[in-house]
Order: C-alpha cells, then structure tokens, then sequence
C-alpha cells in the first residue's frame, strides 16, 4: 500500500512557506453593505469548493453567483448593489438568469448599479438589468446585434492531405459539416437563420424591457452599434459617463460614507482552519479518510444534478482547480442514483448545458433519470445548450424548463472518421496495414470507409436514430405539436422555438426549476444541494496524488482524452475564448468517435466574443 504521509508533508510545507495566517477575528457586521459583483472571465456551471486562500479566489459558477444576488436581494443590511462586467463572457442564457436574478434584487426595493470601462453585446444586455449603468470617459459600448458563425476545417484537411468521411441521420444534423465542406449546406443556413433570428429578439426583448424603449428604438440604436460613453448617454443607453472614483462617491453619497463595499459577500466563510499551524492539514486529512459522514436529521432538500461537457462514457479526471472536460456517465449516474436513494432529497433537478456525446453514455443517463423519477419528481433545466444527447438526457423528464436562448433539439445522429494516410506521407512516414474480416478497417484512420463498412455504419446509425425518436415520441407524446419527422433530422432550436413546437414545457431559470420541483415535492422550506456535494481543492488534489482511480481499480482517462487539445492548445490560446473552447469541444467529440462510431452531437454554433 502506497504511503500517504509525503503527500501531507507537501501540503504542509507548502502552508509553511506561503506564510499564510489564520483569518482575523471576526468584528460586528457593518449596518450598511453594498456587495460589489466583478465578473471576470467565464461563469461555471458545475459549482466546485472554494480553494485555499494561499492559492488567490477560484472561478465562480453560475449556481454561487445567482445564489449571492439573492442573499443580497432578502438581506436588510444591502442597501444597494453593484455588478463590474470586466472581462465577463456570458453565454445567452447565462445573461437571462443573471436578469431574473437582478430583477429580485430591484422587486425588493434596492438599486442594482452596474459600472464598466467598456460594454460589449452581452455585457451591455446583462447592464440593461440595472437601475443605472453609468461607463468610464471616452469607453466603448459596442452592441452591433449579433454574429454567428459556423465552424468549417475542410479546406485544412484537404492542405494537411487528410480526407473526412462523415454520415448523418437527418438532413440538418449538420454536426459533420465542419469537417465535410467548406461552407454550410442550405439545410444548415436555413437554420442557423432561424436561430439568429430568435436570439435577436430575445436579446432586443431583454433590452428594450430593460431600458423601457421601444423595439424601434432598440433597432436603431443596434443597427448604429458603436458608441463612445458620451454617444451613449446621449442616446439613452446607458445613465451615466464617470471615473470608477466618482462612480464610487456617489455611491457614498446615496447610501452613506459609513457604508462597506463587501467584494466577498456572500462567499462561504473560510474561518475555522488555523492556516499558520501546518498541522492542520493531518486533521483534514483524517476527516477525508473517514470519507463523509450522513448528516443526522437532514433538512428536506431540492438535489441538483449536473450534465455540463461532451458527455462521454466512463469516469473522468476531476481538476483540483475547479472546471471538467465533460459529462461522465459513471459519475451522472452515479450520482443520479444517489439523489434518487436519499430520502432527504425530495425533487431533483437535473442542470444541462451540454451539445451531446456519446450516444451510450446517453443512453445510461436516461435509464438512470428514470430511477430517479419513479421516486421522486423530476425537472430538467437547460443552460445555454442542451441537444443532440443533451436533449436525449433531458427528455425522461416530466417538465423541462429552458431559457428563451438555449439551443436545444438536434435529435440525430453522426458517425464518421478522418483518413489521415496522405498527412503521414507528407510528412514522409508511411504504414502498411494488414485486415482480415471484411469490415477489419471500419475504425482504422487508413483510408475512408469501404461501400460494406458504409452499410454496416449505416444501420447501426439508424437503429440509434429510432431509439432516439422513439424515447422522444413515447415520453412526450401528444405535447409535440408536429410530427418527429419535423422535429427531427437534426434540426437545432432555441428555447422559445423548443417551447412552441412541445419539446420542451416552460420558461424559466433554474432557479425557476428548483422551485417548481419543490412545490411538486409538496415542500416549502428546504435546502438546494448540488449531487454529489463539490469537492474541495484538497480534496480533488488528493485524489490525483493517489492515481486518480475510480472504485474498480480503473485509471481516470481524461487526460487520454483530451489529449489532441493539450497539443493544439499552445498554438490556438490567441484566438479568443469562445472559439478555442469551439475547437476544445470538437476535439473532444471526435474522440468519442474514434472510440464509439457514431455520436449524438450537435453542430458547433459560435457566437460573437
């Protein structure tokens, strides 16, 4: 049996030499509180613990985020609030939930000031929630509608001496497009149109309700897209053009030179642990070998269920630094099985912001959402993208919730491979390979598929695609509003289309789902639990040190994985959040082909940065 005690002498060493010392005493609370929100890079889906001091603040999710807004929003000390939108991406229904979350703090009488060096599209239609937004001189409010745009690798493939060899079930399952042509197909601008067109009147929506303008009024000001702070102001986009110290004492001065900027408010309160001493770390690490203990006479509860990532089959690699690469089926189940099993947890929600996988993995989770609602009500709440498996995972469910963005649907399937023979004789290395079986080379990345191995790859396809449209058909049944054959064929929808076609029930956050569970669950006053409970930075930093192994014994194969994006990462950092996350999650995904043949994935939609 390995040792563990290196493990704590290092994690020891390291409190030593951070010289990290135990948080003050703790003081009266101040009367008056303003909490100041800076939103500075992504927003997480998946909640993880809060990491150690000596390591700096970690990333937020959306979950902590809306969740702090509403402490804000019942908490008689706040008199006020602030959100800084830095360097903030935000996914479209990201922003919608943020709305409902600002909307409770303005419906309980307090102001909500958003203050900024610069505003792009969703920045600015995030603001557009506040009772002010004022911007620094001479900045730049940049609204110039939206832009999308569909990723295409062909014409590299052809340079690189690759050849693709895709097949789709339905002809806007346009998930392969990106590899097989260099522009889209007309079934795919047709609906990357329609998508366009119902995010642009959300958006429009979310800004004209915020600013109280006319549509005609919010049309103008995005078809001129680019303001200077004082254009702005002049044209009624924004309330106010100051340096962040004048933005700052007019807060004083409306709310009291004695009142507390809490930049940490609503944070989990790290107090408790004697940081000078570095023995410390031996009790937690006791406490972690005695695994968690069952709380006695647990609160009634609302479980959540995360399916964030490519989902895949297997166990992943948790980072000790927050995020995932993916959905895991062992780990949803497993979890999913757990929230069905805890008699504490009365409803479960099950949080999606997924573009599909693989399609057993699929498969597993579904049959595991079933457990759970033959005990239990159920809901599902889209985040800003739940298709292909993400819809597939989602549509056991007796209510699904998304928001009017969300891109939803994509019910198909696409299977295929890269031929990379021509590559490696460019770069003059050769192989020859030896079959015996007439469909021996089906996964091999020699030469593309053979007319046997076409048909072969076909039928397995089809059979996917029926159990696909059957699960849809016979679990949501009369609420469709037209035939599969017109939902299907891999058409992408967003959530107010999904709405009014019957794939999905409501509007709403998941906040929204939460306590729509509750109130199915017939509970008033419970708790809201993420399944399984986040682990903590030591916690997951421990678990890696041991061989990051599941219970079987097996390896975790995430870095496996995700290996193709760790080579290409380096030389893709440049070009912008969303479209290397784009080119992370294909990677990804063509993974899963190579190990499964066929996938329920969706196409790669990117919106503007």
């Amino acid at each position: 049996m390995k040792t563990q005690i290196p493990s704590i002498l290092c994690l020891a060493l390291i409190t030593v030499l951070t010289g990290v010392r135990a948080p003050a005493a703790s003081t009266e609370p101040p009367a008056h509180i303003v909490p100041v929100f800076r939103l500075d890079g992504m927003l997480t889906e998946v909640p993880v613990e809060e990491p150690f001091p000596m390591l700096g603040p970690g990333g937020m999710s959306l979950k902590e985020l809306v969740a702090r807004l509403d402490k804000a929003a019942n908490d008689p000390a706040v008199k006020a609030v602030v959100i800084l939108p830095e360097r903030a991406s935000l996914g479209s229904a990201q922003v919608e939930e943020l709305r409902d979350a600002m909307s409770l703090v303005r419906r309980r009488g307090k102001e909500l000031h958003v203050h900024a060096s610069s505003l792009m599209m969703a920045q600015y239609v995030l603001a557009c929630g506040a009772s002010r937004i004022s911007v620094v001189p001479t900045g730049l409010i940049a609204i110039p509608g939206l832009c999308g745009s569909s990723l295409h690798v062909r014409g590299l493939l052809d340079k690189i001496g690759v050849q693709p060899d895709f097949l789709t079930e339905g002809a806007y399952k346009s998930a392969a497009e990106l590899f097989m042509r260099e522009q889209p197909s007309p079934e795919a601008d047709e609906m990357m149109n329609w998508l366009m067109d119902s995010w642009y009147a959300s958006f429009s929506n979310l800004i004209a309700t915020g600013r109280k303008a006319d549509a005609a009024q919010v049309r103008d000001w995005l078809d001129t897209g680019l303001f200077t702070a004082e254009q702005a102001k002049a044209a009624g986009l924004i309330d106010a053009v100051e340096q962040h110290q004048d933005f700052e004492a007019m807060l004083r001065k409306r709310y009291g030179n004695e009142v507390v900027f809490e930049k940490k408010y609503g944070r989990k309160d790290q107090a408790g642990l004697d940081w000078s001493s570095p023995f410390a770390f031996i009790k937690i690490w006791g406490d972690l070998l005695r695994g968690p203990q069952k709380k006695a006479g647990a609160r009634p509860a609302v479980g959540i269920v995360y399916v964030s990532g490519p989902i895949m089959t297997g166990t992943g690699l948790p980072s000790p630094f927050g995020g995932n690469i993916g959905a895991f089926s062992t780990e949803v189940r497993e979890a999913l099985d757990q929230a069905a099993d805890d008699d504490s947890i009365q409803a479960v929600v099950l949080r999606i912001d997924s573009p599909g996988g693989s399609a057993t993995a699929s498969e597993i989770i579904l049959d595991a959402t079933r457990r759970v609602k033959a005990k239990k009500p159920f809901v599902v709440s889209m985040g800003d993208v739940a298709g292909s498996g993400g819809y597939y995972v989602a549509c056991g469910a007796d209510t699904i919730f998304a928001d009017a963005t969300t891109l939803t649907g994509s019910i198909g399937v696409v299977a295929g491979k890269l031929a990379t023979t021509e590559m490696w004789k460019k770069m003059g290395i050769t192989f020859k390979e030896y079959k015996r079986g007439q469909n021996a080379g089906l996964f091999s990345a020699d030469t593309v598929f053979t007319e046997s191995e076409r048909a072969r790859i076909r039928l397995f396809m089809d059979e996917i695609y029926a159990v696909f449209q059957n699960h849809v058909t016979e679990i949501r049944g009369d609420r469709l509003k037209k035939p599969m054959d017109e939902l299907a064929g891999g058409r992408v929808f967003t959530g107010i289309q999904a709405l009014e076609l019957g794939l999905v029930d409501r509007l709403g956050t998941m906040n929204d789902a939460v306590a729509f569970a509750a109130d199915q669950a017939k509970i008033t006053d419970y708790d809201v639990r993420v399944v399984p409970e986040p682990k903590s930075f030591l916690e997951q930093l421990l678990e890696q040190l041991s061989g990051g192994k599941d219970e079987t014994g097996h390896v975790g194969l995430a870095a496996g994985q995700d290996s193709l994006w760790k080579l290409a990462a380096p030389y893709l950092e440049n070009l912008g959040a969303r479209r290397a996350a784009a080119l992370a999650s294909v990677m990804r995904r063509l993974e899963i082909l190579q190990r499964e043949g066929v996938a329920l994935t969706m196409p790669e939609i990117l919106p503007q940065e």
